[in-house]
């Protein structure tokens, strides 16, 4: 049992690492349940935490029509929402946090978002500004920073919230709120960030000062994309292979835009290379392997055309699929990123990511002195000591998952019923394999698609006895219909770039791999 800092002033609520909400079919009664053997997926669940406490970072999406309803913003769906995933959906404790900070800084019509520091304000404000709305950053408080705008400028104010990720923590917010005992000191928390960089650093084999923590992935990304269009200016960046969904956008809308090269096709390389040839770029972004389809690029290919064209444009791999774990991506990237939120938390209760860059890198020095200097960024001291305390387990849950995803989708693959499978052994092909390492894994995440789907997903997903949300590398098992979620308004291109609409998505938690075949297979009737 891990002690989990309580919800309310003054106490401690003790929960199992993979905890949750489940129900009685008894007595209809909800009871705290662990969610390995006690999943939350029944109807009624819709709208509660995954795990369901304060901290939980995904939310019960139980049917599919309630994933519908959630992109379609039904009422009757969305008001069932007691949290979401947090750069989405405010958690209550941070949506409570902006009201307070609208009753005492905001004029009429005006609203305001929370961030952890004041330049994380300012860089809202002057993301707003481009569309001509005028705002202000102001310091309140314990030194948080508030961005203050007109009722206009919200949807707005909020895609920052959403794509560069520097947002207020739930933890930080009920401390903020004196909504829980100060039981964490600052020395506790500096204590628990060296221990973090420690062991990011040791698993990677850099040292401690080339980890760099974020209060979540995509505020990682978006400061190795600012330090990439900062010190290459008017470059663009290019993503290769399908990924997932704002770090594409990220390089869309920041900087001087970026190239999309899906990869789809082998002869895509030859684009590539064209590409290479005719322009410089500020950097190459990939993840090894991709988000929702396993893939990877042929690295190995990719370092000889950059060889050949432009040895000086950095290769950025994302390995929160894959992991560190299982996977050596410093062979071929200057800089890696992580979304430490997933399998290295496992627990499910708080966001975090990460940068490390790779002392062999050619660019290692101005990396280190830009990160240094602009990253202004420190984990909050209790999500530190969270993440510290659930990371400790980090190797060993990765092997489990993996070896769950495997058997899993090896089942699923030789099942009459399933069109397709996305499992990074076959599709990462050799480009992942020259980065696994010896006895090595694949990760926690693959993907399938039934025959018939747009008839035979709904039936299949609402009858599946595991927990039903987004997010992915949970102690649980997570599904997921992820085109949906993340490509809801933009179907037709993702099915352009090989996803399908009714693909579903898997996270292989750390049940019993039997008993999770049971549960797919009762499921598939």
């Amino acid at each position: 049992m891990r002690v989990q800092r309580g919800q309310g002033k003054g106490s401690r609520c003790i929960l199992p690492l993979a905890s949750g909400r489940g129900r009685d079919t008894a007595s209809g009664s909800w009871f705290m349940s662990d969610l390995l053997h006690h999943p939350v997926w029944q109807a009624d669940s819709l709208g509660s935490p995954l795990p369901d406490d304060e901290f939980g970072v995904s939310v019960s999406l139980p049917l599919w029509r309630h994933v519908i309803g959630y992109e379609e913003k039904d009422p009757e769906v969305v008001s069932k929402f007691r949290s979401g995933y947090p750069r989405f959906c405010c958690p209550p404790a941070v949506g409570e946090l902006f009201v307070r900070a609208e009753q005492e800084l905001a004029a009429s019509g005006e609203r305001c978002l929370v961030f952890p520091r004041w330049v994380h304000a300012q860089r809202c404000v002057e993301f707003i500004a481009r569309d001509g709305f005028k705002g202000r950053a102001e310091t309140w408080r314990t030194g948080l920073g508030v961005a203050i705008f007109p009722e206009a400028a919200h949807a707005k104010a909020r895609s920052f919230w959403r794509f560069c990720g520097e947002i207020v923590s739930t933890r930080q917010a009920c401390d903020v709120l004196e909504r829980l005992p100060t039981t964490v000191t600052e020395a506790e928390g500096v204590q628990a960030t060296q221990t973090l960089r420690a062991r990011l650093a040791e698993l990677y084999g850099q040292q401690p000062e080339d980890v760099f923590l974020f209060p979540s992935g995509m505020a990682a990304n978006y400061a190795v994309h600012r330090m990439l269009t900062t010190l290459f200016p008017g470059r663009k960046t290019a993503q290769l292979d399908f990924p997932y969904v704002d770090v594409l956008k990220l390089q869309q809308i920041f900087g001087s835009g970026a190239h999309f090269l899906p990869l789809v096709r082998p002869e895509e390389y030859e684009t590539l290379h064209a590409l290479l040839r005719q322009e410089p770029l500020a950097g190459l972004f990939c993840e090894v392997p991709s988000n929702p389809l396993l893939r990877c690029v042929d690295l190995e290919r990719l370092l000889t055309l950059r060889a050949q064209t432009q040895p000086t444009t950095p290769i950025i791999a994302d390995d929160t699929i894959s992991t560190v774990a299982h996977a050596d991506a410093m062979r071929v990237a200057d800089v890696v990123t992580t979304s430490l939120t997933k399998s290295f938390s496992g627990a499910g209760d708080v966001l975090a990511g990460s940068v490390v860059l790779n002392r062999r890198g050619q660019h290692h020095g101005a990396f280190s002195a830009f990160l240094r200097e602009h990253a202004d960024h420190t984990l909050w001291r209790g999500d530190a000591v969270a993440l510290e305390e659930n990371s400790r387990t980090f190797v060993s849950r990765a092997q489990r998952m993996s070896q769950n995803a495997l058997a899993l989708a090896t089942w699923l693959k030789a099942h009459p019923k399933v069109e397709k499978v996305w499992h990074a052994r076959e599709e990462g092909g050799v480009g992942y394999e020259f980065i696994r390492r010896e006895g090595g894994g694949y990760g926690c995440l693959f993907s399938f698609l039934l025959k018939d789907a747009a008839k035979t997903s709904a039936a299949f997903y609402d009858a599946l006895r595991v927990c039903k949300g987004p997010s992915l590398g949970t102690n649980f098992t997570l599904v997921c219909p992820y085109t949906l979620l993340a490509h809801y308004d933009e179907l037709d291109w993702a099915a352009s770039c090989g996803v399908p609409s009714h693909l579903i998505r898997v996270s292989a938690g750390l049940e019993d791999s039997a008993d999770l075949i049971s549960r797919f297979a009762e499921a598939l009737g």
